[in-house]
């Protein structure tokens, strides 16, 4: 058992080194190859002898090769009727024919890799399926000779000899069966679950020759330094693309964070909407956009209602500190407070009308009052009466 398991192991281990190998793949018009065959066929049963009652065969094949490794093909043979079996005798030249189709793996290839310039020998398992039939059987039977057909199944071996690229010399052992037999010749499996046995069986030998049309299958040029490089350039690419993963995760993290901040603010009951109109300590905030103290026209209507209140209310003063984000340099952003809180005043005073005397304004620098940064610049406008 443990022989088993490191044959086992040794054979993947084999061909996933094989795997590895840089192949070029011709196009699909390429790697087929056409054949003829000729030999001897006779049965494996009821025949009284082995030699004797072998009788010509031939054949025609055509293969296509998927990979190094494996093919598929067809095949047509038909035997020549010159002894007899199972004691009779057909009244026809070719007596019996077989039309199938064949899957045929390279061992070599499979288990020993692919060799760029080509092996001399190499060895093929094949096995397929296909229509039997047999001509005019003169057996035991009432009507005369008659023809049948059949299923059939073929198991064999191809021993290769490669000439050159395109012609092989192949010696072809191989068993086929009747798996359904016929009307005059049925199977006579009680002892078998399946039409696998040697009653109308037969062994073949056949002797291809083969030619194959190119191109063929080539090992690629491989530059290593260049696939090192490749190599190097898609590592860098990988890191690259898990940096961006890893920055994305947090910015939507970051995302989501606001958005549970927001809906919050959103459910949250105001606490500082105390009937404005009628309240002094009510306060305004009026946000500027980033390295900006332009009162933009979104923000401009809440100094509207202060001015309304400040018109309604003659003995009411307004106190207006100035506010801005820690983002950029310190004195920058002293210079913007101070502006914000002035602009404010300015749009009181010349735009709406309200005598200088009644507002306050200064800059109070770096703002903290709120926990997102941008709504630190702000002008916060508190009603003194």
């Amino acid at each position: 058992m443990k022989k088993v398991i490191l044959i086992a192991l040794a054979s993947f281990g084999i061909m996933a080194a094989n795997a590895q190998q840089a192949i070029e793949t011709p196009s699909f018009d390429a790697n087929w190859s056409l054949g003829i065959d000729a030999g001897g066929t006779t049965t494996l049963q009821k025949h009284k002898s082995f030699l004797r009652e072998m009788r010509g065969a031939v054949g025609l094949h055509l293969q296509k090769k998927l990979s190094p490794a494996f093919a598929l093909g067809a095949e047509a043979a038909w035997s020549v009727n010159t002894s007899k079996w199972y004691g009779y005798r057909t009244s026809t030249m070719f007596d019996n024919s077989y039309v199938g189709v064949y899957g045929a793996i390279n061992l070599h290839n499979l288990f020993g890799g692919f060799v760029c310039e080509g092996r001399k020998f190499d060895i093929e398992i094949t096995g397929g399926a296909g229509w039997g039939h047999s001509y005019a059987n003169a057996g035991p039977n009432q009507d005369g000779p008659k023809d049948y057909n059949f299923f059939a199944t073929k198991m064999g071996l191809n021993f290769n000899f490669n000439i050159n690229e395109h012609i092989t010399l192949s010696i072809k052992p191989s068993v086929s069966w009747n798996m359904t037999g016929g009307k005059y010749q049925s199977l006579d499996i009680e002892q078998t679950s399946a039409g696998y046995t040697r009653h109308l069986a037969t062994f073949n030998i056949l002797g291809g020759f083969t030619y194959n049309f190119g191109p063929t299958f080539k090992c690629a040029d491989t530059d290593r330094g260049e696939i090192d490089a490749l190599n190097a350039k898609i590592n860098s690419l990988r890191n690259e693309l898990d940096a961006c993963l890893a920055a994305t995760a947090a910015n939507e993290a970051r995302a989501a964070a606001l958005a549970a901040e927001l809906e919050a603010c959103k459910n949250r009951k105001p606490e500082v909407v105390k009937q404005i109109s009628d309240n002094a300590g009510a306060v305004r905030h009026v946000f500027f956009r980033f390295d900006s103290y332009r009162i933009t026209s979104m923000q401009m209507p809440v100094v509207g209602t202060l001015a309304d209140y400040l018109k309604n209310h003659p003995k009411a003063k307004v106190i207006i500190k100035g506010y801005a984000s820690p983002d950029g340099p310190l004195d920058v952003n002293k210079r913007l407070a101070s502006a914000r809180a002035k602009a404010v005043k300015d749009a009181l005073t010349y735009r709406f009308g309200i005598a200088a005397d009644r507002i306050q304004a200064e800059g109070n620098g770096i703002g903290d009052m709120f926990s997102e940064n941008s709504w630190n610049r702000v002008s916060i406008c508190t009603i003194e009466e």
